[in-house]
């Protein structure tokens, strides 16, 4: 192999972490807003302005966490609808009057939801303007000219692995447990892992550890939407 293909093949194998590890970045950033807007609709959902404020300090706490995932995601839009929403959140925690803090409340959440969307976009045009590069990389690495980024990708597929029994179980849950007793489980389960992808010293694995597991528990949520709403 040539000097200028060896560079070349070094290149793409950098360009291609780059984009995996942003790619994450970009997944646990939306984790967080889905944490966001979850507290922000428990705020409006209540009548006690001190509970009120409760959920929005939570909200706004969480975006503060989010703000460096998203600066490494890349997504300026995503970050621009965040910061709207924390400006209103943080006015509607200094609101005496409830109804008024329920305004601020929902315009942040519009924003909040705006913010999802955007980064939605973001990782759709991501995937579509890399998948080139990383296909070529990935005959690379399947060929045997890098052994940088197999240890990488072995974390995740490792993880998914271990989840399958997990995956399994809750199929149990959801087939033969009372429907809302299920439900309430896994959206338990959900709660849980979206504070824990909030803590900034997670490792890299057990991000994508929790990442996972909340992806697969709302897919058995789904399931459970029917007869919860009866």
């Amino acid at each position: 192999m040539s000097k200028t293909y060896r560079t070349l093949s070094l290149l793409l194998v950098l360009l291609s972490l780059t984009s995996f590890k942003s790619d994450k970045e970009c997944q646990y950033a939306g984790a967080n807003i889905d944490f966001v807007k979850s507290q922000t609709e428990k705020a409006l959902e209540n009548i006690d302005i001190n509970i009120l404020r409760y959920h929005a300090f939570k909200a706004i706490s969480a975006i503060q966490k989010t703000e460096k995932k998203l600066s490494n995601c890349g997504c300026i839009f995503a970050e621009e609808g965040l910061q709207n929403s924390i400006k209103n959140l943080k006015l509607a925690t200094k609101e005496e009057n409830i109804d008024v803090a329920k305004d601020l409340l929902s315009m942040s959440l519009e924003s909040t939801i705006e913010s999802l969307n955007q980064l939605k976009e973001h990782e759709f045009h991501r995937n579509v303007s890399t998948a080139r590069s990383n296909e070529i990389t990935s005959k690379e690495f399947e060929n045997g000219n890098s052994t940088t980024y197999k240890p990488v990708k072995a974390i995740y597929t490792k993880i998914d692995q271990s989840l399958e029994k997990y995956r399994n179980s809750l199929n149990t849950v959801v087939e033969t447990v009372d429907c809302k007793e299920a439900h309430s489980f896994t959206k338990n389960i959900v709660e849980q892992c979206e504070n824990q992808l909030l803590s900034e010293t997670l490792t890299e694995g057990k991000k994508y550890y929790y990442l996972r597991t909340k992806e697969i528990t709302l897919g058995a949520m789904e399931l459970l939407n029917d007869c919860v709403s009866k």
